[in-house]
């Protein structure tokens, strides 16, 4: 069994050595100064405090003020043998929070980079301990090289050195033949570090990409909108065993019938339109209980300002939570409120929605990759590899589940079809929203999503089986669970190099097939119910991956590099749908234009990356497609400097291009200069971060 503490013992048991073996010891560094600011204004993603706080950075802001010192430590064990450290003392003042200030273990800040021992035995060589290990060599993106997680703290901004993260493995090699070689690695589990993609959400970092931000923000993400939605069920749960909308003991039980949109797209209880009565109780709360008034913090209605005149309804077009669950009954609403009465629930009691935790369930030490490459070329000049790495997948899913608070217990999910008089018929149990049901304004068809235990007991202030106030099991907890998954990832790789009359010509290329790894499935009609651990679901699929490359290198040195990149999804979900509210035709002033009265509820491949709340949880492509463009050229009288430059387009419209140049005023003094831009469509992957562009500057100095 591999264990990672058994590598750390060895590397470190073998430096214990007495100190003859460890005379010839050298140290080199550096230490670095890297200063960046925005050159744009505006506000990333996730940074919003409220749905109406529009405040962000300025142009000139400063985005990272970094400083480090690195040491690199080589030393001889005997005759056979060497090791290496890399120590790594960083601190950034402009990071968000602890995690991106100083150091973090196995991040780009990890304090020991580096430390491993080189040995050989027979025709083998070893390498033992903390290392990277590189197998693909594309521009700007990683398809082989797969066996480093990576930190996207600055997204694809820093050196692939840098920003990928050293592990702990075993690697072994040996030469084949004439011209094969083979490699074997055993390596640690490690995730990719995403901003954002914790349980605190890192609000204000500058790469939070939306699809994270619909996790985890503060605003827009659903484990801040969960426990508000359910406060103005709470709100509901109140004002419907207190009479307003008539005699109910049993609270919101009964009103299986009722939907979000049948309340919202009709007048209302004021008679100005009951979006605007939604939006009052969704914010203010109940007079009894004002704190569970959202105050226009999370996304649950889609407002502009304070007023009644502020607030927009279209589920047709939905910006908002509530706009997305516009077919969520009434009677939903109990499913995932409390209250503090024993055995009964009362208008004099108080009333409460859920909680929300989130977990990791990782593999154990005992856990590692597997990896095998073969290398070699031919007579005619193709160098090729062949590569198979059996891994956990580096970027974490997170899936949604229902627990009791309490004993941890995972709870099942009913959808009970509305029976006589609204009320939810129990005897339903549609573990597949059936097909058939599109139309949420015919009697009958409204789902109402019930929460039970093992014992087959409900939760909820009221116990959905009675109609009398009998209390039920209470408020359920939404887990959030992030995990790893085992993917099978087969890859091959070629380069040749052409003698042409114009100037040498290197065609490359890389190919990974990729094996149960997973995405993410959108299902909008369970989301419209309110099926939240059902509609936002990660599903295994299988991809292919390839990148074609052409080098060239003309003039004086000038290397010109083009790149076709395509990921190809084997396993894409794309099931057109389109329901109808309950609202149906039949509504009254302050519903809006008609065509809110049928929505997208489709069943697709959402794009992790982007989706959001604001791009109607954006699709992904089936096929997405990246070209790029790279420039290299060294510089001065002996070609000391060197300035490069890439720019990456990608299909939808996004756009990214870095600009880096290194200037050495001696031997031990270099300056750098960095500029990243990003624009095009907000909804791509490098357009969503406009705002985010940046102009950074640096200075270095070698020691040895």
């Amino acid at each position: 069994m591999f264990k990672r503490s058994l590598i750390n013992r060895a590397v470190f048991s073998a430096l214990l050595l007495p100190g003859a073996v460890l005379a010839e010891v050298e140290v080199s560094g550096y230490i670095k100064n890297e200063t960046s600011v925005f050159s744009r204004s505006g506000q990333v993603t996730g940074e919003g405090k409220t749905m109406l706080d529009d405040s962000g950075h300025d142009s000139g802001d400063l985005l990272k003020f970094e400083n480090s010192a690195r040491m690199f430590v080589n030393g001889d064990l005997g005759e056979e043998s060497s090791w290496h450290a890399e120590v790594n003392a960083i601190y950034d003042t402009e990071g968000v929070n602890s995690d991106y200030k100083g150091h973090l273990n196995y991040s780009q800040h990890d304090w020991l980079r580096e430390l491993y021992i080189d040995t050989r035995f027979s025709d083998w060589d070893f390498r033992l301990g903390k290392q990277q290990v590189v197998w693909g060599t594309a521009d700007g993106i990683k398809l082989l090289d797969i066996i480093n997680p990576t930190d996207y703290r600055e997204l694809v901004q820093n050196t692939m050195e840098d920003s990928r993260i050293p592990i702990w493995m075993l690697k072994a090699e040996r030469n084949v033949g004439d011209s094969g070689n083979i490699q074997f690695i055993v390596s640690q589990v490690e995730e990719n570090k995403i901003p954002g993609l914790n349980s605190n959400g890192d609000s204000g970092h500058p790469f939070i990409m939306k699809g994270v931000d619909t996790i985890t923000g503060r605003v827009n993400g659903f484990q801040s909108i969960a426990p508000a939605l359910s406060k103005v069920a709470a709100s509901f749960n109140f004002n419907a065993v207190a009479g307003a909308f008539g005699a109910s003991p049993g609270g919101l039980t009964p009103f299986g019938g009722l939907t979000v949109n049948g309340f919202a797209g009709g007048l209302g209880l004021s008679g100005f339109g009951g979006h605007i009565d939604l939006n009052g109780i969704a914010q203010g709360g109940t007079g009894p209980q004002p704190e569970l008034g959202n105050a226009n913090v999370t996304n649950l209605m889609d407002v502009t300002g304070p007023t009644a005149a502020e607030v927009n309804w279209n589920p047709a077009k939905p910006q908002s939570a509530f706009e997305y669950m516009s077919a969520a009954t009434f009677a939903t609403f109990n499913t995932f409120t409390g209250c503090s009465g024993v055995g009964t629930c009362t208008a004099a009691d108080s009333f409460s929605g859920i909680t929300t935790s989130w977990k990791k369930d990782y593999p154990n030490d005992a856990d590692a990759n597997f990896g095998l490459r073969y290398k070699g070329n031919l007579e005619n000049g193709l160098n090729y590899s062949v590569n198979y790495f059996y891994h956990y997948g580096a970027n974490p899913d997170v899936n949604l589940s229902w627990h009791d608070p309490s004993t941890g217990e995972k709870l099942r999910v009913q959808r009970a079809l509305a029976g006589g008089g609204g009320v939810p018929n129990l005897a339903t149990n549609l573990d597949e929203h059936l097909n058939g049901i599109t139309d949420f304004s015919t009697p009958g068809n409204q789902t109402t999503i019930l929460l039970r235990n093992s014992a087959g007991a409900y939760y909820g202030a009221f116990d959905p089986t009675l109609l009398n106030g009998t209390k039920g099991l209470g408020a359920p907890e939404l887990r959030f669970t992030e995990s790893l998954h085992r993917i099978h990832s087969i890859g091959t790789s070629f380069d040749y190099a052409i003698d042409t009359a114009f100037a040498p010509i290197v065609i490359r290329g890389e190919f990974l097939y990729d094996k149960n790894d997973t995405q993410a499935v959108i299902d909008k009609r369970l989301l419209a119910i309110g099926d939240l651990s059902s509609a936002l679901k990660m599903e295994e699929a299988d991809y292919f991956k390839y990148v074609l490359g052409v080098d060239v290198t003309v003039l004086k040195n000038l290397l010109i590099s083009g790149q076709f990149i395509q990921f190809r999804n084997l396993d894409y979900k794309d099931t057109h749908r389109r329901c109808t509210t309950q609202a149906g035709q039949n509504v009254g002033a302050g519903a809006g234009a008609a065509s809110q009265y049928t929505f997208d509820c489709s069943k697709y491949t959402g794009d992790l990356a982007t989706l959001n709340l604001a791009n109607g949880l954006n699709q992904a492509y089936k096929n997405k497609e990246f070209y790029s463009l790279f420039f290299s050229k060294p510089f001065g009288p002996s070609d000391e400097h060197r300035w490069n430059n890439i720019v990456m387009y990608e299909e939808g419209g996004g756009w990214w291009n870095r600009f880096d140049m290194e200037y050495s005023f001696t031997d031990n003094l270099i300056g750098t200069a960095e500029l990243n831009q990003y624009w095009g469509d907000e909804d791509t992957q490098f357009g969503q971060f406009k705002d985010s562009s940046n102009v950074q500057l640096g200075i270095r100095y070698l020691f040895d």
